[in-house]
């Protein structure tokens, strides 16, 4: 039973809706968008299914133990956050010919950002040692959209559209993703650690980077189609 004074039970309960929800607006609205386009928002469904799927047994473990569902946590950030990169890639290609290594950069850091948090989180390492290791990847990425090669491959586009989308994701990367580790240090270092804290501050960064991060790839596509079409 969820006791209506569980705020934290109660997001992981909205949380498991609006991935649902969200899932399925981004799976329908492929039929709108061009071709270019229907893998991004594939992509963007793909990673809102699967937020779900790990939502429904993380509000579980919440609900009958109190206890954070670290391991379904990182589960579903390990399979959604390359996911992303993977987006970002896509938006890359619609617009320019870009190299493979790109990608795999990309890639690499955010797995680095997520198992030095991982190993953090459930001891292997000390807290203070992954959160430096995840900032590492974290900061890398930062640093590729904004000053790297794909900063200067979206630069030189002259798609409307899709310099739109990356801007905005970037920004969510930026400030959506920092929210993170704002959980993480709350829960780790905050007055002793706070895991009630540490969940909702996850749950409202998986709402921001996974719902509103696949919102910015269908705006930019609807866009695009209906000035495709005029």
């Amino acid at each position: 039973m969820l006791n209506p004074s569980d705020f934290v039970g109660v997001s992981f309960w909205l949380m498991s809706a609006a991935m649902m929800a969200a899932t399925f607006f981004f799976w329908v609205e492929r039929d709108r968008v061009v071709g270019k386009w229907k893998t991004s928002l594939s992509v963007a469904a793909m990673v809102t299914g699967i937020a779900c799927l790990h939502y429904f047994y993380m509000r579980g473990v919440w609900v009958e133990t109190g206890q954070s569902p670290t391991v379904f946590r990182y589960v579903d950030w390990l399979l959604t956050v390359p996911l992303q990169i993977i987006e970002f890639f896509l938006i890359l290609v619609v617009i320019a010919v870009v190299p493979t290594s790109l990608f795999w950069r990309l890639l690499i850091a955010s797995i680095v950002m997520l198992v030095g948090g991982y190993l953090g989180e459930v001891g292997t390492l000390s807290p203070m040692v992954g959160f430096v290791i995840g900032m590492i990847g974290w900061l890398y990425i930062i640093y590729e959209i904004f000053i790297g090669e794909a900063s200067t491959i979206n630069a030189n586009s002259g798609n409307e559209a899709s310099q739109s989308a990356f801007k905005a994701l970037r920004l969510i990367v930026t400030i959506g993703w920092s929210i993170y580790p704002i959980g993480y240090l709350v829960g780790y270092f905050g007055d002793g650690g706070n895991v009630a804290m540490l969940n909702l501050i996850y749950n409202l960064a998986d709402f921001v980077n996974k719902i509103a991060f696949g919102v910015v790839i269908w705006a930019a596509a609807t866009r695009d189609a209906d000035n495709t079409r005029a």
